[in-house]
């Protein structure tokens, strides 16, 4: 499997016992769509979108337009945020070239990802960096930005499994002790403004929300959001340059080394995000989990056990965010086509219960370390 096929905007968001979020996305603040957009996205008004003229021509005429000579090959990689595709290279390996989405990140804070990237590997953190070309990362062709990886093929994580889990750790610690000697100047931070309340915003200014369901999911929202702020604001946490969006399909094994893939959400925030998703199963099965994990880990940085009361809170913002974003990309084609559900009076009543549900986890005595 090529290592960006890893599905890096799925959302595939699995119930809280689980807590095994394999392929959802935290998707970057936007600003919220004008009233009423919603409603026009799904009554099917037709809205043209960038990714439209990328087309197979373009995506060879971007790689070769660098110096590399392709064998007219591309295959479409999964991925929904950006677009990703394996393109094959006369005589040599193939190459993954990603597609930025336009007018996501500036130049600044897609170089500074590129940064981080070289800084872990020259640290020897396994990671797949972009590959550099005549002194370069990011280009430009057709108005695209793009950046090319080499393929790295590997599997995600068992769920559960011990062992794995404690190389894991070690590897997140590794990538946090470098994420912890300087912050980011053009990336945003996880916080409860961006990935809460600005949601939230999003969901009701685009009426996405069935008017059936609209008042029991504001409601629900609200009270989720002032708990939240109620219980960052009494956790000590420090923010960190971290991975961001650390499900388990963003760490790929191959030959028994496990390597990082898909740094496109890295920013600030605290260690424990980038921790949380790797645990799965009901609490008693976590609590051993996140022993393992924190083995590995502390091998390599330190770990703030308070830090372990945010995974509630965490979760409660990733479960909005990731409505929002579906939200914020439904002029995206292969949005409606990829989650057709998404509007339907079934999936805003799975949300209101999951937020209530996650009310209540909120209110439950956190995990802790043994």
């Amino acid at each position: 499997m090529p290592a960006k096929t890893v599905n890096d905007n799925a959302g595939n968001l699995t119930p809280r016992a689980a807590l095994w979020f394999f392929a959802s996305k935290l998707a970057p603040t936007a600003l919220p769509y004008p009233a009423g957009r919603g409603a026009l996205l799904r009554a099917g008004v037709r809205m043209a979108h960038p990714f439209e003229t990328l087309t197979p021509d373009l995506v060879l005429d971007a790689v070769e337009s660098i110096g590399f000579l392709s064998d007219a090959r591309v295959l479409a990689l999964n991925s929904y945020e950006n677009r990703v595709y394996q393109v094959g290279i006369e005589d040599a390996e193939p190459l993954i070239a990603k597609f930025y989405r336009p007018q996501r990140w500036t130049n600044e804070a897609i170089l500074e990802e590129h940064r981080f990237t070289f800084e872990l590997a020259e640290c020897d953190v396994p990671v797949v960096a972009p590959l550099v070309h005549n002194g370069e990362s990011l280009f430009e062709h057709a108005g695209f930005r793009f950046t090319l990886f080499p393929r790295r093929g590997g599997r995600a994580p068992e769920p559960g499994n011990l062992d794995q889990l404690y190389r894991l750790g070690q590897l997140l610690g590794r990538l946090h002790a470098v994420g912890s000697t300087r912050p980011f100047e053009h990336r945003e931070a996880l916080g409860v403004k961006n990935f809460g309340h600005d949601s939230l915003t999003t969901l009701l200014e685009g009426n996405f929300i069935p008017k059936s369901l609209l008042p029991a999911y504001e409601s629900v929202a609200r009270d989720l959001l002032k708990r939240v702020e109620e219980v960052y604001k009494a956790t000590p946490h420090k923010n960190i340059r971290m991975h961001g969006d650390c499900h388990p399909g963003n760490m790929m094994c191959r030959d028994e080394m496990f390597h990082i893939v898909d740094l496109d959400d890295c920013r600030m925030g605290p260690a424990v995000q980038d921790l949380w998703m790797m645990l799965a199963g009901d609490r008693q099965e976590c609590l051993g989990q996140l022993s393992e994990l924190m083995d590995g880990y502390q091998e390599f940085h330190d770990f703030d056990p308070r830090e372990l009361a945010l995974i509630e809170p965490l979760r409660a913002l990733r479960l909005m965010h990731y409505s929002a974003w579906l939200a914020r990309r439904w002029d995206d084609p292969a949005f409606p086509h990829s989650f057709p559900w998404f509007g339907s009076e079934r999936y805003w009543g799975d949300q209101v219960l999951a937020l209530r549900e996650q009310l209540s986890a909120l209110n439950e005595e956190p995990l802790k370390l043994f």
